[in-house]
């Protein structure tokens, strides 16, 4: 599927229900084998205020080019969720 910035993805939830999702960030750090991707709710009512966004991380498998080729991986580290928490600290401080 080859995943890209603004890309949209739906991703399923546990009672099957389906929600769309705007990709805002992929990290694939030197020193991991996996990659990383940060996903905004998509909503009737886009917010303009971007600090006020809720913000979803999962590691994931790109497995080709097809539809259904991405596979999304909760975070299961606190070292994931530390390596996510600082390199979003670091884009935002670089934005503004």
């Amino acid at each position: 599927m080859a995943l890209d910035i603004n890309d949209r993805i739906v991703i399923p939830v546990e009672d099957g229900e389906e929600h769309l999702f705007e990709v805002r960030y992929i990290f694939e750090p030197d020193n991991s084998e996996h990659s990383y991707v940060v996903v905004v709710p998509v909503g009737d009512n886009e917010q303009e205020d971007e600090e006020e966004e809720e913000a979803f991380a999962f590691r994931f498998v790109d497995h080709g080019d097809g539809e259904d080729d991405l596979e999304l991986f909760p975070l299961e580290t606190d070292d994931e969720w530390d390596m996510i928490e600082e390199m979003l600290e670091t884009v935002q401080s670089l934005e503004e």
